[in-house]
């Protein structure tokens, strides 16, 4: 029995006659509350994705976004609340669920396989199959060739995925999640890796599945695409939904103000900001793919935040700053001098340190005790003759975890049993018991309670105070304005504004990262 020329479900891309759109969603969430471990990433949202349409997600860092998409697509259980379809409620109990429901998603971080070729990876899972239930290779590589055609991708279906480059690797994800027989299409972040040519590719792809009458989310900090293709819009703010309406009825200046509408209303510390001398300066300093001509200075007992959605290339930069990453030019000078830094070993030696985002895989090493982890970068000052001093670990580990108001049984306690705002402090007492001039701090609050925040913030303030020069990344508005003397923000790899503290403010802040020409007032 040979197989029909086209065995399988697929979209077809060629703009066919407008499909009426209709005032009854496709899906809706209603009421949708989902909870973690101290956090309230929903609550209580609801969104309604129509037919022919496209509804763009928007929300700061955090906001929830990434929640309702994996709430969506059957990665999370919402822990109440409905997910309609048709008006119907139903359940996603696995990703398969939702693919079968005819809900995709074209995820900001897609996982592939390097090793698979194109077609295999576009049909994984849902592979064409002909006679005994075997795979049908040609079928399968003739419908990636339609789709692929069909966005006006000129890859070979045969090739395999790791030889190709970046974007489209990317185009490739997108062909995936298109490879289903979707009525909902959700576009998480899709033009990240895209150059100008390929967004605009994309926005046609867009207009044709329109023409279809799918209904698409449509999640970017990219205010010039959320105006070019989305017919609504819906913000989210704290795990709450805040608005809603037709993109044609608002602003760029009135969706910032729903984005960040709240006050500052955290408590941070008093500070005398007495400043010092220069003690870090940076310039020109370039990577092939994630930043381009970062510069700026620093002064002792100064915090400089730095601020920018999601992209932006702000933990790129600070990874290069510290010698994990190379980049392709630029100069540091710590006091005056020039130094040069292949590694965290330089940055280390010169008085740079990180505390870095991900603390639990980069951090920290989980499974060793506190003592262990704090002094692990000072060997030197707890050995004598190559042999190490256990006495000496534990006086070293001591000072600083009470200085930093570490709370655990015992210094033996292992750091992954600690709460997330205590293995914060391990990390940070790991890295001031080495004496650093400079400390940068990669969202140093993220994950942690209110508690918790406050004594990192408290510190923060203490170090500063002390003389010693601090580089806060953060995606926190409140934290950013509340502990910063100076901001720098970052958009697309480069420095969009730099603020002195008595500019500082949401509005502000937001506009410049969504590339808004005027900052809101």
């Amino acid at each position: 029995m040979s197989a029909p020329d086209h065995p399988f479900p697929c979209i077809r891309l060629e703009m066919s006659p407008a499909v009426s759109t209709s005032d009854v969603p496709i899906l809706s969430l209603e009421k949708v509350t989902k909870t973690f471990p101290g956090v309230r990433a929903l609550s209580e949202v609801s969104i309604d994705l129509y037919p022919g349409k496209v509804t763009a997600l928007v929300g700061e860092n955090g906001a929830g976004k990434s929640t309702v998409v994996k709430t969506l697509t059957g990665i999370y259980k919402p822990d109440g609340g409905e997910i309609r379809i048709d008006g119907v409620a139903v359940q996603f109990p696995t990703p398969q669920s939702a693919e079968n429901a005819g809900v995709t998603a074209i995820h900001q971080e897609t996982v592939l396989f390097d090793e698979l070729s194109v077609a295999e990876n576009i049909f994984l899972g849902h592979a064409p199959k002909g006679r005994f239930g075997l795979i049908d290779t040609r079928a399968m590589q003739r419908g990636a060739q339609e789709i692929l055609d069909g966005l006006g991708v000129k890859i070979d279906p045969s090739t395999i995925l790791k030889e190709l480059g970046t974007a489209n690797k990317h185009l490739v994800a997108i062909s995936r999640a298109l490879s289903v027989d979707a009525r909902v299409v959700i576009m998480d972040e899709p033009t990240a890796a895209l150059s100008h040519a390929e967004i605009e590719e994309l926005y046609e792809l867009v207009d044709g599945l329109k023409a279809q009458g799918k209904a698409i989310l449509f999640i970017s900090h990219k205010f010039d695409e959320i105006f070019r293709i989305a017919d609504n819009f819906t913000v989210f703010r704290d795990g709450q939904m805040v608005g809603d309406g037709a993109i044609a009825d608002v602003t760029e200046a009135e969706l910032v103000k729903m984005m960040v509408g709240r006050d500052v209303n955290q408590i941070f510390p008093e500070r005398d900001r007495n400043l010092g001398e220069e003690v870090l300066s940076v310039e020109g300093y370039d990577h092939p793919t994630e930043f381009a001509d970062i510069g700026f200075s620093l002064k002792r007992g100064e915090i400089l935040g730095f601020y920018g959605l999601v992209g932006a290339g702000r933990s790129e930069f600070m990874q290069a700053l510290f010698g994990t990453t190379k980049p392709s030019a630029g100069t540091v000078r710590v006091d005056w001098a020039e130094v040069t830094i292949c590694s965290p070993a330089d940055a280390v030696s010169h008085g740079i340190v990180y505390v870095p985002e991900d603390r639990g895989k980069q951090g920290a090493i989980v499974d060793l005790p506190i003592f262990q982890n704090v002094t692990l970068p000072s060997l030197k000052q707890t050995s004598r003759r190559g042999f190490l001093k256990l006495a000496e670990e534990f006086k070293l580990a001591r000072e600083y975890t009470e200085r930093l108001d570490l709370r655990a049984a015992s210094l033996d306690t292992n750091v992954g049993s600690l709460s997330g705002g205590n293995q914060q402090k391990v990390v940070i007492a790991k890295w001031l018991a080495t004496e650093p001039k400079v400390i940068i701090l990669d969202e140093p609050t993220k994950g942690i309670d209110i508690g918790s925040k406050a004594a990192v913030h408290e510190f923060m303030a203490e170090l500063a105070a002390q003389g010693l020069a601090i580089i806060m990344v953060s995606s926190e508005i409140p934290e950013i304005v509340g502990m910063s003397d100076r901001v720098i923000i970052m958009r697309e790899g480069r420095i969009a504004a730099e603020l002195d503290r008595h500019d500082i403010s949401p509005e502000v802040l937001v506009s410049h990262a969504a590339g808004i020409m005027e900052a809101t007032a």
